[in-house]
C-alpha cells in the first residue's frame, strides 16, 4: 500500500467518486489494478466495499495524500502547492495576504520558506527567475517527451475516451467543459446602467474582475496541458514507462513542480537524476583506476626491492578481489617508503612558496591541511611569545613526526619563534 500525493489541493481538480460522484478529499483511494482511467473511490465507499464493473472490493489500492513532507520536514507538500497557489495569486512579496489565504503558517514562514526553497534554492533560481528566457531559448536537445504541435486524438463524442479528456476538440482547441464551468453565471444578471451609485458601480466592476481572474486561470492551465502533452494522455503515460522504476517515483512525487519549471527544465532535471547512478559508477571507477596508479608509481620507484614487488602484488590482488589494500609499500630497512606527494589540482596549491610545496611533497601533506596547521601555529606563536615542539604537538594532533618537520620548517624560515 503507497503513500502517494495528489496534484492539488482544489477538489474541483479531481475526477468525483465512482462510487457516489461526490468530490475527492484527502485521503482517498485509488485502485492500483484497474486502469487506466484511473479508479478513485472516497474512504466511505471504500469501506462498504463498494464495486464496479470489473472492480472488486479485494482489490489492492494506494491511498492518495499530499499529508507528506517535500523540501522541509515541517511542510507537508499539501502547505507546499498551497503557497504556490497563494504567490500566484497575491503576488510575489504579499507575504501577509499570502498568509492569509495559506491560514497554517505566518507571514515570516511563508516569506523565509518561499525565499530559501524556490528563490535561492540553486535548483530552482535559474528557472523561477528566467521562466521567459528558458521557454524561447529552447533548442534541439529538449527533453519533452510530446510536442503540443502533434495531432492529438480524436475520440468520438461522449465515448470514455472523450470523457477522460473532458470533451477536448481538436479542430477548435478547447474542451466542452472548461474549468470553473459555471464561472459565467456570477455575470448573468449583471446590468451597467448610468443610475447606478458608485458603490453598485464598484460592487459591479469587482465581481467582473474576479470573472476575468477566473478566465485566466483557464488559460493557465490549459497552456499547462498543452506545453507538457496532457492531452494526448495516454501516449504521456506511455513515455513516462520508459524510465526505471526509481524514475518514475520520482517523477511522481516531483510532478507538482513541473508546472513550475516548465516542461524542458523539468524532465531535463528528472533524466540527470536518471543518470546519477552513472556517475557514481563512473566515480568509483576513476577512483580505483587511479589507486592502481599510484601503487604501480610506488612499486617502480622500488624495483629493485623484490620486497616490495612481492607487496605491491599482494595489494594488487587484494583490490582485484574487491578487499581494501591493507599491506604497506616498504623497503628491506624495514621503514614505510612513499614517493612525494602529487600537489597538481589539489586546493590551495596556489597559495604555497615553492619551499612550502618541496614540505608539502615530501611530509605527503595536502596544501589545506599545511596552511591550517600553519595558522594555527603562528596564532598561538602570536599569543604565548614563543612556541615549544611538544605545544606544537597538542595544537595540531597528527603524526608526530609530520608535526616535527612542520615545526622545524616554520622555525627555519622565520615564521615562529622558539619559547
Amino acid at each position: 500500500m503507497d503513500r502517494l500525493g495528489s496534484f492539488s489541493s482544489d477538489p474541483s481538480d479531481k475526477p468525483p467518486c465512482r462510487g457516489c460522484s461526490s468530490y475527492l478529499m484527502e485521503p482517498y483511494i485509488k485502485c492500483a489494478e484497474c486502469g487506466p482511467p484511473p479508479f478513485f473511490l472516497c474512504l466511505q465507499c471504500f469501506t462498504r466495499g463498494f464495486e464496479y464493473k470489473k472492480h472488486q472490493s479485494d482489490h489492492t489500492y494506494e491511498i492518495m495524500t499530499s499529508d507528506f513532507p517535500v523540501l522541509d520536514p515541517s511542510w507537508t507538500a499539501q502547505e507546499e502547492m498551497a503557497l504556490l497557489e497563494a504567490v500566484m495569486d497575491c503576488g510575489f512579496g504579499n507575504w501577509q495576504d499570502v498568509a492569509n489565504q495559506m491560514c497554517t503558517k505566518t507571514k515570516e514562514e511563508c516569506e523565509k520558506h518561499y525565499m530559501k526553497h524556490f528563490i535561492n534554492n540553486p535548483l530552482f533560481a535559474s528557472t523561477l527567475l528566467n521562466l521567459k528566457q528558458a521557454e524561447e531559448a529552447k533548442t534541439a536537445d529538449t527533453a519533452i517527451p510530446f510536442h503540443s504541435a502533434d495531432d492529438p486524438p480524436r475520440p468520438t463524442f461522449d465515448s470514455l475516451l472523450s470523457r477522460d479528456m473532458a470533451g477536448y476538440m481538436p479542430a477548435r482547441a478547447d474542451f466542452i467543459e472548461e474549468f470553473d464551468n459555471y464561472a459565467e453565471w456570477d455575470l448573468r444578471d449583471i446590468d451597467f446602467v448610468e443610475d447606478d451609485s458608485d458603490i453598485l458601480h464598484a460592487l459591479k466592476m469587482a465581481v467582473v474582475d474576479i470573472y476575468h481572474s477566473r478566465l485566466k486561470e483557464r488559460q493557465r492551465r490549459k497552456k499547462i496541458i498543452r506545453d507538457h502533452g496532457l492531452i494526448n494522455l495516454r501516449k504521456f503515460q506511455l513515455m513516462e514507462r520508459r524510465y526505471p522504476k526509481e524514475v518514475q517515483d520520482l517523477y511522481e512525487t516531483m510532478r507538482r513542480f513541473a508546472r513550475i519549471v516548465g516542461p524542458v527544465e523539468h524532465d531535463k532535471f528528472i533524466e540527470s537524476h536518471a543518470c546519477a547512478r552513472t556517475y557514481d559508477h563512473l566515480k568509483k571507477t576513476r577512483e580505483e583506476e587511479r589507486l592502481k596508479r599510484t601503487m604501480l608509481s610506488e612499486v617502480l620507484q622500488y624495483i629493485q626491492d623484490s620486497s616490495a614487488c612481492q607487496q605491491w602484488l599482494r595489494r594488487q590482488a587484494d583490490i582485484d578481489s574487491g578487499l581494501s589494500p591493507s599491506v604497506p609499500m616498504t623497503s628491506n630497512s624495514g621503514r614505510r617508503s612513499a614517493p612525494p606527494l602529487n600537489l597538481t589540482g589539489l586546493p590551495g596549491t596556489e597559495k604555497l612558496n615553492e619551499k612550502e610545496k618541496e614540505l608539502c611533497q615530501m611530509v605527503r601533506l595536502v596544501p589545506g591541511a599545511y596552511l591550517e596547521y600553519k595558522s594555527a601555529l603562528l596564532n598561538e606563536c602570536n599569543k604565548q611569545g614563543g612556541l615549544r615542539l611538544a605545544q606544537a604537538r597538542a595544537l595540531i594532533k597528527i603524526d608526530v613526526n609530520k608535526t616535527r618537520k612542520i615545526y622545524d620548517f616554520l622555525i627555519r624560515e622565520g615564521y615562529i619563534t622558539k619559547a
